[in-house]
């Protein structure tokens, strides 16, 4: 499973399964995504790679790092210490995002309040889906 950014200057590659794909609704990712809410695969690391140039890091809170595309601008991952050995792939960067059909809504308590949801996944309270 391959991903890049807008312009393609950066790619990864993806072998192994995702752990999760949820769709977040937390502060951090609606402004680095710019939309109301974003969806995310999990992959554990060991099991990605990035294909020839790597992407520029933001540390957007303590313990979180996002990556982007220094020249197109395109978000494309983010790792969170309270997920440790985990990257999250924003799911629309997959090459076929329709593979990965979301299972969970988290960080629900930020969800905006116009955003009406008849999908019937389950929510949790906190960006960490790990947690039973």
């Amino acid at each position: 499973m391959r991903g890049h950014c807008l312009c393609g200057a950066i790619a990864f590659e993806v072998d192994g399964p995702a752990q999760a794909c949820v769709v977040c609704h937390c502060e951090s990712c609606r402004r680095q995504c710019s939309a109301p809410m974003t969806t995310y695969i999990g992959v554990l690391d060991g099991q990605w790679r990035w294909l020839g140039k790597s992407p520029k890091t933001f540390n957007s809170s303590p313990g979180v790092e996002r990556t982007f595309c220094d020249h197109c601008g395109s978000p494309l991952s983010f790792r969170s210490k309270k997920m440790s050995n985990v990257m999250h792939f924003f799911s629309a960067t997959m090459a076929e995002p329709e593979k990965f059909a979301p299972t969970l809504h988290v960080a629900f308590e930020e969800k905006l309040p116009w955003v009406k949801l008849a999908d019937g996944l389950p929510t949790r309270f906190g960006p960490d889906y790990t947690k039973g």
